[in-house]
């Protein structure tokens, strides 16, 4: 008997774990790819048009996570142009998996439908940017997966019904996501997932859970409990310079997450028969039998 479930995808969220440097990000789609994950997914943004004058030239909130002298410096020097965008699309597509990205300001959205990647992530931040949803609402034809952290519920139904407006909305994954790194397991809030799912589950695509808690525990009890996509941060090492890889996952982690979600996904069934095949061998052998 099959599943009743969807099979599980976990996105390998690489982000700006690559240091600016594209072949650790191409290093970093190798091992996501030999993880068993569907998705790696960068980040992309125009820092002139996200940051405002005063927010690019301050320094960063945490120095010594910082690539350059002021924040926008910083991210630029984190940031790849479109091209780079591109060849590491062709690099993922020829290890057999799927490039995507997240999409911080609208020049930036443009720029990654220009490549027609299968789905683009809309971060939290920037979920209430209708100017840029309505590139990726009406100028994008594949699946748009946006994270509802830091959002309230009049919010999140906004977001839905801006793409309901043009019947775009069963293209969207909605996230539940507690925006922090890490997350301490108290604000993980996972029953989020289920008040998601019965508000949204017949307007939208799938469900999906972005996860910045440690270990992957958390994870399994997502997927049971309705969210089919799982995104957690990924790197080569949590010791790294960057806000991120603390609440990252290294290789070991996500092989294990990818490899305990399948195998949940295999295990969410019902019994095809009252005494499985498995077990006749052991009642025959061991159930009690009245003298």
């Amino acid at each position: 008997m099959s599943s009743p479930h969807l099979p599980p995808k976990v996105v390998a969220e690489i982000g700006c774990n690559h240091k600016g440097e594209i072949a650790i990000a191409k290093q970093l789609l190798k091992v996501a790819a030999e993880s068993g994950v569907e998705v790696a997914k960068f980040q992309k943004r125009n820092n002139r048009e996200l940051l405002t004058e005063e927010q690019y030239n301050a320094p960063h909130p945490n120095p010594m996570h910082s690539y350059g002298d002021s924040y926008g410096v910083h991210r630029e020097f984190l940031e790849f142009d479109v091209n780079q965008h591109n060849e590491l699309k062709e690099y993922a597509e020829s290890l057999g998996f799927i490039y995507s990205t997240s999409v911080w300001d609208t020049t930036s959205a443009k720029e990654i439908v220009s490549l027609d990647p299968v789905l683009i992530k809309v971060p939290s931040a920037c979920n209430n940017h209708f100017e840029m949803l309505k590139v990726l609402r009406d100028d994008y034809k594949g699946d748009v997966h946006i994270s509802f952290g830091m959002t309230t519920k009049e919010e999140e139904e906004q977001i839905v019904s801006f793409f309901e407006e043009n019947n775009q909305a069963k293209r969207l994954v909605v996230y539940s996501c507690t925006s922090g790194y890490p997350v301490p397991f108290e604000d993980v809030c996972m029953l989020e997932i289920v008040r998601i799912k019965e508000k949204f589950e017949d307007r939208v695509k799938e469900i999906g859970f972005s996860g910045h808690h440690l270990g992957i525990a958390i994870d399994v009890a997502a997927y049971t409990l309705g969210a089919t996509w799982i995104e957690r941060h990924f790197t080569l090492d949590r010791t790294w310079k960057g806000t991120d890889h603390s609440a990252s996952l290294e290789p070991t982690g996500l092989s294990k997450l990818a490899r305990d979600l399948k195998a949940t996904y295999k295990a969410l069934v019902y019994k095809k028969s009252d005494i499985l095949s498995i077990e006749q061998v052991q009642r025959d052998k061991l159930k009690y039998r009245k003298n």
